[in-house]
């Protein structure tokens, strides 16, 4: 595992993603890391809103399902964006 970080790619990679630099690879990832955030919000919603109701675990996993919903399309208008402001 310390081996991956002497690979020249690697390096440049987590500087691009690091300096805020926006291309496909970091968008990408930034979008993953968006939507675990997201299941994990939703998760903890769904648990404080109906969790006596239907069950804490069956509310936690609607949550995470349904929470990525909202947030992917709001996530890809904003890096659009933000790759749209860079350029000027």
């Amino acid at each position: 595992m310390r081996d991956i970080f002497t690979y020249s790619n690697v390096i440049n990679f987590i500087t691009s993603l690091v300096d805020g630099d926006l291309n496909i690879a970091t968008e990408f990832v930034w979008l993953i890391i968006a939507t675990a955030l997201s299941m994990v919000g939703g998760a903890i919603g769904g648990m404080l809103l109906a969790g006596k109701d239907i069950g804490y675990q069956f509310s936690a996993m609607l949550g995470a399902l349904f929470a990525p919903a909202g947030v992917i399309p709001a996530i890809l208008l904003g890096l659009a964006a933000l790759n749209l402001l860079t350029n000027y």
